[in-house]
């Protein structure tokens, strides 16, 4: 029997007008959202917004709303996986798309709008995020209602 890894994973979905910010991996041919494990004494939230700053260079950035959750699992190295994801909407808090550090050097951060990122992301999970944060702006007007 494959043993059974299980974790929490939290990340970002950044959104800026009408445009969503993905991260390309060209060393594994993928289009991705920010996202990353918890840290010990790391709030899911807290966690959501670091990794989408190490990931991305965006530094300044505002949660607007908390996405839900869901489980994906996949088997990696062997090993079958059982990740439960957080999500967050983020808006940028300052004018400007330029990332404000550099990211993780695996990326390549992009600015689509939302049909282009959902055609883009490689894995469906991922889409279901977008498709989240798409209804609930369209909703609310989340990220028209200032910081």
């Amino acid at each position: 029997m494959n043993p059974v890894k299980r974790y929490t994973a939290a990340g970002g979905i950044v959104v800026d007008e009408d445009h969503v910010l993905v991260l390309q991996r060209p060393s594994r041919d993928e289009v991705r959202l920010p996202k990353g494990h918890i840290e010990p004494g790391e709030t899911v939230q807290e966690a959501a917004v670091r990794e989408t700053a190490e990931e991305s260079g965006y530094r300044d950035l505002s949660v607007r709303a908390d996405l839900g959750s869901q489980v994906v699992t996949f088997h990696h190295q062997g090993q079958y996986v059982i990740r439960r994801e957080r999500y967050f909407l983020m808006s940028l808090l300052c004018q400007s798309r330029e990332p404000s550090a550099s990211g993780e050097s695996q990326f390549e951060s992009e600015w689509l709008t939302w049909e282009e990122a959902l055609g883009a992301l490689t894995f469906e999970a991922e889409q279901e995020w977008v498709r989240r944060a798409r209804r609930l702006v369209v909703m609310t007007g989340a990220i028209n209602d200032g910081p």
